[in-house]
C-alpha cells in the first residue's frame, strides 16, 4: 500500500475527527467562549455550512491547480486553521475561523479521491476510495469518543479564573 494512502487516510481521520469532535465538548468550549450552550452550538452548523457550501465553490475556483498541490495546500491550512481554533480569543473568532477550516475540508475529500486513485493501479481504485473513506468512519468510532474523555481527563488540571 502505498504510503501517501496511508497520509490521506490519517488526514480524512484528523478532518472527521475536528468535525465532530465539538459536539461531545460544547459545555466547556461554551463556559470557556463566555456564551451559552446554544449559541455554541453555532460551531457546529457553520461547519457543516462551510463544508456544504465553501467546500465545493473552493473546489470550482481551484480547478486550474495541481491536485496534489492543492491537496498539500488544503492540509496545510486545516493544520494553521485548528491551532488557530485552539487559540481563538472569542467565539466570533472561533466560529470564522472553524468555517475557514470548514471550506478546505469541504474541497479536501474530492481533491483526496483523485489523487487516492492516480496512486494505484485502476483494479485497486475502489480499495483506494474506500481507504481515504475509512480515515473518516474511524473517527467517528475513535477520534470523536477520544475527545471528551481527553477533555474530562484534562479537566482537573486547568487553572480556573477564565
Amino acid at each position: 500500500m502505498p504510503l501517501p494512502l496511508i497520509a490521506l487516510f490519517l488526514a480524512a481521520f484528523a478532518f472527521g475527527t475536528t468535525e465532530f469532535v465539538i459536539a461531545g465538548v460544547l459545555p466547556e468550549v461554551a463556559t470557556g467562549l463566555g456564551v451559552s450552550v446554544p449559541t455554541a452550538g453555532y460551531l457546529v452548523s457553520g461547519y457543516a455550512l462551510g463544508i456544504a457550501i465553501g467546500g465545493p465553490l473552493l473546489t470550482l475556483a481551484t480547478t486550474r491547480l495541481a491536485r496534489r498541490t492543492l491537496l498539500l495546500w488544503l492540509t496545510v491550512i486545516f493544520t494553521i486553521g485548528q491551532v488557530a481554533c485552539a487559540l481563538a480569543p472569542d467565539f466570533l473568532s472561533m466560529l470564522a475561523l472553524r468555517v475557514a477550516v470548514a471550506v478546505a475540508h469541504g474541497a479536501y475529500f474530492g481533491v483526496a479521491m483523485v489523487v487516492a486513485t492516480s496512486l494505484v493501479s485502476d483494479e485497486r481504485r475502489g480499495m483506494a476510495v474506500a481507504l481515504v473513506l475509512a480515515g473518516l468512519t474511524v473517527s467517528g468510532i475513535v477520534g470523536v469518543p477520544a475527545g471528551p474523555a481527553t477533555a474530562m481527563c484534562g479537566a482537573g488540571a486547568r487553572p480556573s479564573g477564565r
